[in-house]
């Protein structure tokens, strides 16, 4: 193999995990949704089964990160605390409304985000942004409409979306505030994903007693879907995506984000048979539109 021929093929590698890991996140509400355990059950799982492989992976791989002082413990908690929100109510979404929807509607995290800093910080935001949050509201309203033909329990399923949207958007923030400090991105995914298990451990076990849903996978298919949730969602998906952005532009985090519930939606239309009526599919659109216009109006484009 030529030097240039192996030099192009390292500079696509970084675009080629943004989309494998795109793909491997999208994948996560399948696992849910066909997972024998109820919503918070999976979701302590995920993180349960993912947290040893990523602390084996930040012990074997030696980078300049794993020299980094350790997570400061406040910020590490409330970090964990996010994501178990985040987790939590996305689980319980996805079993109530469309796959499409619950994904669509946890990606307006971005647009929380700017509010937040709008709200506390007095960050105004952009016209473009604001453009962006207009459309992506208007989405939001055509998805909901759609909803109502989903099914009767879907309009509860884009209402803990929209909650789920809420703690990501704190996971995200507080994720930053420790990038800032300098922590580095195994260490930050192991530590938050550890926190996060101990919190759902004790949520999962009292809503499992409440519900009469399953803490436990019944068989070997039940563990092996908890396993693909964990180590290809989660350890997977994550990690191909924070190796990514490390070496691209931070525009490509915008097509991340969109490839998200796009793929989701395709996948749970070929893999769950779960349709895609017009107006979704014209509602999914514009809230991606405008999630795409306020994450440039976001970075000043």
């Amino acid at each position: 193999m030529s030097s240039k021929v192996y030099h192009r093929r390292m500079r696509g590698m970084p675009l080629a995990a943004l989309f494998a890991g795109a793909a491997c996140i999208a994948l996560s509400p399948i696992w849910v949704r066909v997972a024998d355990v109820g919503p918070t059950a999976s979701a302590f799982w995920r993180v349960a089964l993912a947290a040893p492989l990523l602390w084996i992976l930040f012990f074997s791989i030696k980078t300049n990160e794993t020299k980094k002082p350790g997570l400061p413990l406040a910020a590490a908690l409330a970090a964990g605390c996010a994501f178990a929100g985040d987790l939590a109510f996305w689980h319980w979404s996805i079993q109530y409304t469309s796959v499409a929807n619950s994904t669509l509607l946890a990606n307006l995290a971005s647009i929380f985000v700017t509010l937040a800093a709008w709200v506390l910080w007095k960050q105004r935001p952009s016209g473009l942004f604001l453009a962006g949050l207009a459309a992506a509201l208007a989405g939001t309203a055509v998805l909901v409409r759609a909803s109502v033909s989903f099914s009767p329990t879907a309009l509860l399923g884009d209402a803990l979306g929209v909650v789920t949207a809420l703690f990501y958007a704190w996971y995200l923030m507080s994720v930053k505030s420790l990038r800032d400090r300098g922590a580095g991105t195994l260490a930050l995914m192991a530590a938050t994903t550890t926190i996060t298990a101990l919190l759902l451990l004790p949520v999962a076990a009292a809503s499992a007693q409440l519900s009469g849903q399953a803490l436990l996978p019944s068989s070997a298919a039940g563990w092996l879907t908890l396993a693909g949730l964990a180590w290809i969602s989660h350890a997977g998906g994550q990690g191909l995506i924070a190796f990514a952005l490390a070496h691209l532009p931070a525009s490509f985090s915008a097509v991340g984000l969109l490839l998200q519930p796009m793929l989701a939606g395709a996948f749970a239309w070929l893999l769950l048979a779960e349709p895609l009526g017009a107006l979704q599919c014209a509602g999914g659109a514009v809230v991606l539109f405008g999630i795409y216009l306020a994450h440039r109006g976001r970075d000043g484009r």
